[in-house]
């Protein structure tokens, strides 16, 4: 065995025995690339995309086209390290299995936290629920950038209606940001749960997500009024 292919078996090895725990960004690097570039070194590669984009998230979140102008990234591997964090979105909303019961306040941030902290840019959830805080369905309605994305009142109230959501749930994410609302969430969250409330569909509660970490504004008593039925 050469040292090249020695050492590829080695990353293999590591993370058989342990996960990847113990390695570094460049090492998680190595081992995706060499699924992809054969016969080839794959260590200055993985520093190469590090150095250019700055972090692991990084690499993984650039389209293609870019990865594809590192020397040694070809459409194999530029494909492959994009799959990566579609992969993971797909693996957190199938292992919630098919319309879960929500029927707490932790279940529904461990679920806005699965849905939302990979995502880019800035996304607006609404979660439909039935009378027993079952998941009807989790629409990402309106995609901002990176800095807000704007809610417009109609589309949310049309898409809880044309479901028949017995209660709903927003949620949103602050990419790079914290878990905590602006005062423009707080009042534009206000003014939907007026407009819900005028249509008989509680709001239980609008959810703030910062990568793993997330704010109830309900449980901070920041909704203005809230549904006799909310998960405690």
């Amino acid at each position: 065995m050469s040292y090249l292919e020695g050492h590829r078996q080695r990353l293999r090895d590591r993370f058989n025995g342990s996960g990847l725990s113990a390695f570094e960004d460049h090492e998680v690097l190595e081992l995706l690339l060499t699924y992809a570039v054969p016969r080839k070194d794959v260590k200055p590669i993985a520093r190469a995309l590090l150095d250019r984009f700055g972090s692991l998230a990084n690499v993984l979140d650039t389209p293609a086209a870019e990865l594809a102008k590192v020397d040694g990234i070809g459409d194999f591997a530029a494909t492959l390290l994009n799959l990566m964090p579609a992969l993971t979105r797909r693996y957190l909303r199938v292992r919630w299995g098919h319309k879960p019961q929500l029927g707490t306040r932790e279940d529904l941030i461990r679920f806005a936290v699965d849905e939302l902290s990979t995502a880019n840019n800035e996304v607006f959830l609404l979660i439909l629920l039935t009378h027993e805080n079952h998941v009807l369905r989790a629409l990402p309605l309106i995609e901002g950038s990176i800095d807000s994305a704007p809610v417009y009142p109609r589309l949310v109230v049309e898409a809880a209606l044309r479901h028949r959501a017995a209660k709903v749930v927003f949620a949103h994410n602050h990419p790079g940001g914290r878990a905590e609302p602006s005062q423009n969430d707080i009042a534009v969250t206000n003014r939907l749960v007026g407009v819900f409330e005028s249509i008989g569909i509680p709001v239980i509660d609008h959810l703030i997500v910062a990568g793993p970490q997330a704010f109830s504004m309900a449980g901070a008593g920041l909704l203005e009024s809230a549904g006799t039925n909310a998960a405690g």
